[in-house]
């Protein structure tokens, strides 16, 4: 059974910076791509960042670029996000998920099939 566990969470006030954590657990289990989803209260889920391992990809939604940096280790199943300059629209749940498939489209958290508990991001104005 695989695990994700995020970290790192918490209330920040606008222009600060946060670092989120991932880590992937399971007997055999190797991720081909790991990606950040969010969901703010009476919102869809919506993508944020996704790293593909074998091309060294990284993806956003436009609303982060340059604010938002995903990395990680693949032989440690692990993604970070790190968060800077923080707006209070940026407040929600945020999720992480891991695919073992290759061709896994990086925005369509349906192609996930794993998916950690979430961490609570907020920003006061």
């Amino acid at each position: 059974q695989v695990q994700l566990v995020e970290s790192g969470g918490g209330l920040v006030q606008a222009g600060d910076s946060l670092r989120l954590s991932c880590v992937a657990s399971g007997r055999t289990f190797s991720s081909a791509i790991m990606g950040w989803f969010r969901q703010a209260p009476g919102k869809e889920r919506e993508f944020v960042a996704a790293i593909r391992w074998q091309e060294s990809s990284t993806y956003y939604l436009d609303s982060v670029k340059g604010r938002f940096t995903i990395s990680g280790d693949n032989a440690k199943n692990t993604v970070y996000l790190q968060l800077n300059s923080l707006k209070p629209e940026d407040t929600a749940v945020y999720y992480c998920a891991a695919s073992s498939r290759p061709g896994t489209r990086y925005n369509n958290f349906y192609e996930y099939k794993h998916w950690g508990l979430g961490t609570q991001v907020t920003v006061s104005s």
